[in-house]
Order: structure tokens, then sequence, then C-alpha cells
């Protein structure tokens, strides 16, 4: 039996010697849980088979390793309960590990791969930026990864870096990713660092490994399983696709949207069946689940969809959670495709939390039994101490992979170094969850705002607003924490003290701030007019309905907005309509001091109130500017970033605050930054919240802030009701 350190099996002996006798799935505070008889060794006859069972299959899913910084802390965990579920003597053989994408994103533990230490050189052999999570990926034994938005955030070269092999002349060599990216609707052709490593569709996964690709097949006990890709097709709207082309074009989610990508994925998935391969999953990483869902109805052949984008946490009532996590769904998702057969939507949240588990049998024809779903195997299982504790007392092998302890330890020391750099103090939770900055104002959205005016202020004292996109903000600084035996909220508490690296109890570091901002653009200034500006805001505000959680949801400084959800929403495009916005939502809009008091309105029950024309210098993050023409830029095409409507702007004046392609290009040094901050890229937007904390909420030396208070950071969040600068008219109807 392999068990955990003993420091964890002491607290657990009685409880699991109870769940053994018992045999039963049970709970408790450290969420122990027991196995089902069926993962258990059976005798001859136990636990056999429905009569019409010819194959039953195991699979193991997971995606987005792309929101919280604890990821690292997971991982380990994580790729235990791989272990002991592989180990399963009737399943050993049967089992299937895919991720539906987002398997790294840039932030702290990509960066931290690219730092050359003894260690990280003996874990990835040749260290390079998000190497440590392919390395990850392919010691779970994964057969296929979907291609998400998140894995090309820096741009298809450096994708394509990270999935070959590199193989020095001297030294270990990096083995790149021992898997194949999928996706049917993107068209790899056009770009001319993917297009070299396209592999033929269909072909077995292992020959496609490091490489792109529509499908591939891999044998699973005997069994051929067909692999389909696909990826939302509004990639290149939320990510860097360079010469990538997905279908169908001008995707929208309405039926007909839903029609026309069921079209383009269709024909992966008979080409596969039409060979007699008659099991087929699909990864698909469509960012919103009711996509996959509105694909499970419409497509034919596909017996299982594995979703990927949105972190939805899809469980059984008797999985147990993580402290304050709740289901959005039971798992599996039951529904009938287009042929009236089952499919079956899958999804856990990412970042290593839960392994999804699907265990289901098919008929001698390949079809899939929903009957033999059984709900203590089936779900998701987390990755805690406990949970994994109580498999290793079911005589089951836990045990990591060498290569994910190592590169695990590696680059939780690089990271170790990072949380001690200290920038700012705050007294509250700054909430950054997705859930909360894509949907209201949040403190920590307010927060990083408000950095990125003073920081452009610096550059011009003109600069009025900030507006950012609240899908750049990936995570929170913080705890949430749900004190034992209660069943409520989650405490929201701020950073908690480390006295080994020197982090003081509400302390904000370096990680912290690499964690929250990992996409780390710079800042870019451009001009609106008060029309232009409500067209943007309009935009900004017009996916927000129940349930959605839209990246273009704004975080802004130097301003109010009020806003009617109830209301016309704005259709997309990215093309402004100053002359014209066909949405309605934007009630009101108003310039504001400091102190967040109003000192100008420019748009009154939706009209505006004053000249059209009337000039406002606003600050964005470069990726939502792409789009925008300026002095020594020429976007060339390029897509807004999250769709906002920047293009066709009557004098956008554009200018960078980043120095590499600031005024003067050779400058390596701007008389704006302050410098009290050097470990993020000047003019980019760690460095304006680096270098605003240590302005207004400097850590512990009070004559070294601009307002010599020294005072921490105390806005405190609120619910949507009680928001200020982001007013939500049906937020505060529902609270009365």
């Amino acid at each position: 039996m392999q068990h955990r350190p003993i420091r964890r099996a002491a607290r657990l002996l009685a409880l699991m010697t109870s769940l053994a006798a018992a045999g039963l799935t049970a709970c408790s505070d450290d969420a122990s849980v027991a196995l089902n008889q069926r993962d258990s060794a059976p005798t001859p006859g136990q636990d056999a088979p429905p009569a019409e069972t010819a194959y039953r299959l195991q699979l193991l899913h997971f995606a987005d390793m792309d929101g919280s910084t604890d990821a690292l802390d997971n991982v380990v965990n994580f790729s235990e309960l791989v272990s002991a579920f592989r180990s399963v003597p009737t399943l050993t053989d049967n089992t299937l590990v895919a991720s539906s994408g987002d398997n790294f994103i840039p932030g702290p533990r990509f960066f931290a791969a690219g730092v050359r230490t003894p260690a990280t050189q003996a874990a990835l052999g040749v260290p390079g930026n998000g190497r440590g999570d392919i390395v990850f990926v392919n010691a779970f034994g994964t057969a296929a990864s979907a291609l998400g938005n998140h894995d090309l955030d820096q741009g298809t070269e450096a994708f394509a870096g990270l999935i070959a092999a590199d193989e020095p002349e001297s030294g270990p060599a990096y083995p790149g990713a021992e898997f194949p990216y999928l996706s049917t609707n993107t068209d790899f052709a056009g770009d001319d660092n993917l297009e070299p490593l396209i592999a033929a569709s269909g072909r077995p996964a292992a020959q496609s490994a490091g490489r792109v690709s529509g499908s591939a097949t891999v044998e699973v006990g005997g069994q051929t399983i067909g692999l389909v890709g696909a990826s939302t097709p509004l990639l290149a709207s939320i990510t860097a696709t360079g010469g990538l082309a997905l279908s169908p074009t001008d995707f929208t989610m309405t039926p007909a949207g839903y029609d026309a990508l069921a079209a383009a994925i269709q024909p992966a998935v008979d080409a596969l069946t039409a060979r007699g391969i008659d099991k087929i999953v699909l990864l698909a990483h469509m960012q919103q689940i009711a996509i996959e869902q509105a694909l499970a109805e419409r497509l034919r052949g596909v017996d299982i969809i594995v979703a990927g984008g949105s972190n939805t946490l899809l469980a059984d009532e008797n999985d147990v959670l993580r402290a304050g996590d709740t289901a959005a769904g039971p798992y599996p998702i039951q529904l009938e495709d287009a042929d009236g057969e089952p499919t079956l939507v899958v999804n856990v949240d990412g970042d290593y939390k839960y392994l999804g588990r699907l265990v289901v049998d098919f008929d001698a024809d390949g079809h899939l039994l929903p009957s033999s779903l059984d709900s203590s195997v089936n779900g998701a299982w987390a990755s805690t101490d406990a949970v994994v504790e109580t498999l290793a007392n079911r005589d089951l092998d836990i045990t990591a992979p060498t290569a994910v302890t190592e590169t695990q330890a590696a680059l939780q020391s690089v990271l170790a170094d990072q949380d001690g750099n200290i920038q700012g103090v705050t007294d509250v939770y700054l909430d950054g969850r997705r859930t909360q900055v894509r949907t209201e104002e949040t403190n920590l959205g307010d927060l990083t705002a408000d950095a990125n005016l003073f920081y452009a202020r610096r550059a011009e004292p003109g600069v009025q607003i900030a507006i950012k996109n609240g899908g750049g903000i990936r995570d929170d600084i913080g705890r949430v924490v749900v004190p034992p035996g209660s069943s409520g909220a989650p405490d929201l508490l701020p950073p908690q003290a480390n006295a080994s690296i020197g982090k003081p109890d509400g302390g904000v570091s370096q990680f912290d701030i690499a964690g929250a901002l990992r996409f780390n653009n710079s800042l870019t200034l451009v001009t609106l007019t008060a029309a232009e500006l409500r067209d943007v805001m309009e935009y900004a505000v017009a996916a927000t309905t129940d349930g959605a959680t839209p990246g273009q949801f704004p975080q802004i400084g130097g301003f109010h907005i009020t806003f009617d959800p109830a209301n016309t929403a704005r259709s997309s495009g990215q093309a402004n309509r100053a002359a014209n916005t066909d949405g309605n939502r934007i009630r009101r809009i108003a310039l504001t001091d400091a102190s967040g008091t109003e000192t100008r309105v420019l748009v009154e029950n939706g009209m505006l109130a004053v000249p059209a024309d009337t000039p406002i210098r606003a600050v964005f993050l470069a990726f939502t500017a792409a789009c925008v023409p300026g002095d020594n830029y020429s976007p060339d095409g390029a897509d807004c970033g999250d769709g906002y409507p920047l293009k066709n702007l009557g004098t956008p004046q554009r200018r960078e605050l980043d120095p590499g392609v600031a005024d003067d290009a050779s400058a390596v040094a701007v008389d704006y930054d302050p410098g009290r901050s050097g470990f993020a890229a000047t003019g980019s937007e760690q460095d304006a919240l680096a270098e605003y904390l240590q302005a207004r909420y400097c850590p512990g030396d009070v004559a070294a802030c601009d307002d010599d208070s020294g005072a921490a950071f105390n806005q405190a969040e609120t619910p949507p009701a009680e928001d200020r600068r982001i007013v939500n008219l049906a937020a505060r109807r529902s609270a009365g």
C-alpha cells in the first residue's frame, strides 16, 4: 500500500478505520471520501457489469489551469488522484486522460519555469517560460488536449516553442508536449509558426505528439476511441491567434450560431465514424458551458463532451467539494444528440482543484449506456489531502510522478522569493474572483483601475478615466476561508502573514500582483469623444446576464456608470458606433474626482448631456486597444481585445506607456515612472499597481508614501446593490 506522509496519517487513522469497515461513501469537515465497492479489487463475479455491457471506459479529465496561484499547491495531490484511479484493477487498461484546454497561462508559475536554476534545469531539461506546465500534463499520461485561448496568450511562436521538443547539442533535453493539441474548427495552415507542426487528422495521438491537428485516435483497453478538438470561434478577440483562422466566422450565442458551430465540427466526427470508430469524445473549449450543451443536442455520433474555458464545477450531491465551493450542475449533464442518442457533458473547476472522473459502459454496438452511471464513482474529486489519503487506504497506488514533484518544487522555490517582495498593505480581501470581476464592480477592480489612472496621469496630467476588461484580472489577493463546522458564506480575508519570507499580515507581494494581473499588459492612452465613450460602455455591459461571466465587463476609474441589464444590449462588432449605438443599457455616465464625487455628467437618462465630440482622455490596456492606430504603432487589421468597439475612432491620439514602443523607441527609462518598484516592466499594469501601492499604501515605511499616511488599503468589497462606480439597476431593484 502507498501511504501519504505520517503527518497526515495520524489525524486520519480513526476515520479511515471506520470507513474501511463500513465500505460507505462518507464525508467530514476534512473532506474524506471512500471509494465505491466497484473500485476496490472485486472477487470473481462481484460487481459484474450488466449483461449488455461490452466495454467500460474510465475518463479522467481536467481543464483551465489558468486561475488561482494555488495551482502549484494542488498539482501533486491532483497527480496522486490520477495515479490512484489508474491503479483500480478493473480499469487500469481502460483509462483515458484528456484535457479540454488552457493547460497554462502567462503568470507567476509560467514565467518561473523560465528562470534558470539548478532545480529548474534538472526538472525541465531546458528551462523556458511555461514548460513546467507542459511537464505536468505529460506526467498525467494525457492523450490529447483541446486548444484553449490561454494556450495562445504569448502568441503562436511561443506556443510552438512550448509544444515542440527542445534538444540542445549537449545536456538534457526538454521533451515538449507528449500529446497533440486538437481543434478541428481551427485552420492552422495560415500561421507560419504552427504550419510545420500540423499532423493529419485521425492519426494515433502518440504519433501526433507535440503537434496540432483536428482529431486523433487512442487505443484504450482494446478499443479505438476517437478524439475531436474544438475551440471557441471567438478566439481572435480573446487571445493572440497570429495567422490562425477559426470557423464559423461571426459566431454568436444564438441557435443559428450553434448550428453553424456544430456544422464546423461534425465532419471530423463523421470521418472517424466512417472508419468504424464508434466511441467519440469531443474536447471542447467554448468558454461558456451553455455552448457545449447546445452542441450536444446538435451533433451526431459524439458520446462525451469534455467542456472547457468556463471553470464550471459539475458535481454529484455526494461529491465532497472544497470549502466554499458549490456545484453549478449535476455530473454528468445527460442530453440527447440530434439522433436521439445519449450524450454526456462533463466539466470540473480548474487549477488542479478537481479531477473529473467518468466511468461509463458501452454495449457491443458502441452505444453509451446511461444506466451504468454511478454517482458514487463519477463526479468531481477534490485534490485535497484527505481525499488522497482515503484512496491510499483502499490499497490504490497514490504515487506522484517524480516529474511532477521535482517540477513543482523547482517552481515553488523560484516563487518563494517573489512572495517576500512586498509592495503594499491591505486590511481587506481584494476580490478578483472570476464570478465577481466579470459581473460587477470589485474592490480589486477599483484598485487596479485607479493604479492605471495614477500612472497615466504622471505621463499626461490630463488623463481623465481608466477602463480595463474584467477578464484581465485573473485572481484574488487574500484568502477565502470557511470556518470549521460552518455551512454559511466563507470569510474573505486579507493576505496571510508568512514570517519565513518576511511577509506581514495583509502584505501584497510581487507574487500576489503577478498572479492577479498575470497578462501584465502595457498601458495605452486613447482619446475618445463622449459619444464614443457611451458606445464603448454599452458594449462593456452588453453581455451581462444571469449566469454569464463575460471578460468584457469593465472595471473603471475616474468615472461612474449606471446601467440597466433589462434594456436592449448593444450588438457585437468592433467598429465604434458613436453616432448611433444600438444599445440603451447605459443610463448615466459621470466623471469623478479623487474622492469619487461627480464633477461632470456626460450621459443622463441614456442621452448625451454634453456635446457629442467632447474629448475624454482614457487609459486602456494595450490588449483592449490593440486595434487602435497611432504613432509608432500600426495594428494591421488586429482585433480589439475582448471585442471592444475601438475601431474607427475619430482622433484617438494613441500613446504607449511601454518604453519599448514609446515616443522614443530607444528609451530605457521614462521620467513619469516613480521608480519605487522594479520587478515588472515599466509602463505595465503590474508596474502601475506596484507603484500605486508604494505611493499610497506603502509597506511599513510611512515616510515613503506620497501622502505620508502609510495607511493600508481598506475599501471592503460590497454586494452589487451597493456598488457606487458601476451601478446595476437590476441589482438595486432586486435588493429592494
